[in-house]
C-alpha cells in the first residue's frame, strides 16, 4: 500500500536512532508497537461488529451459492452440448419459452445441429 522497501525502513531507523538516541529508542519502539497493536485490534473489532450488523456472512454465503449454481449450470450446459453432438462450442438456440429446461429430465435422443 505504501510501497516502503527495506532501504527506506533502514533510513527511518537510522534517523530515529540519531534523533532519539540509543537509550530511548527501544522504549519508543515498544510504545509504537503497543499503539499499533491496539489500533489493529480496535479496527478488527469494528470490522467484525459491522459485518455482524450488516450480515456479511449471509451475503458472502449467498454469493458463493450463486456462483456454485452458475458453475453447475454452465457444466450442465456443456454436458448437454456434448451429449447432443454439438462439439464446436456453438449452443443450439433456446426455445421461446421463459422457463429453463429441467437438467434432470432425460434427453429425447434427438440431435440439434
Amino acid at each position: 500500500m505504501f510501497d516502503i522497501g527495506f532501504f527506506e525502513l533502514l533510513l527511518i531507523a537510522v534517523v530515529a536512532l540519531i534523533v532519539m538516541g540509543p537509550q530511548r529508542l527501544p522504549q519508543a519502539m515498544r510504545s509504537l508497537a503497543l499503539w499499533l497493536g491496539r489500533g489493529r485490534q480496535m479496527f478488527n473489532k469494528l470490522r467484525q461488529d459491522l459485518e455482524n450488523e450488516v450480515g456479511m456472512d449471509d451475503v458472502r454465503r449467498q454469493l458463493h451459492n450463486e456462483q456454485v449454481l452458475r458453475d453447475l449450470k454452465d457444466s450442465a450446459d456443456e454436458l448437454n452440448d456434448l451429449a447432443s453432438g454439438n462439439t464446436d462450442g456453438d449452443r443450439p438456440e433456446k426455445p421461446a419459452s421463459d422457463s429453463e429446461p429441467d437438467p434432470h429430465k432425460p434427453s429425447d435422443g434427438t440431435r440439434h445441429e
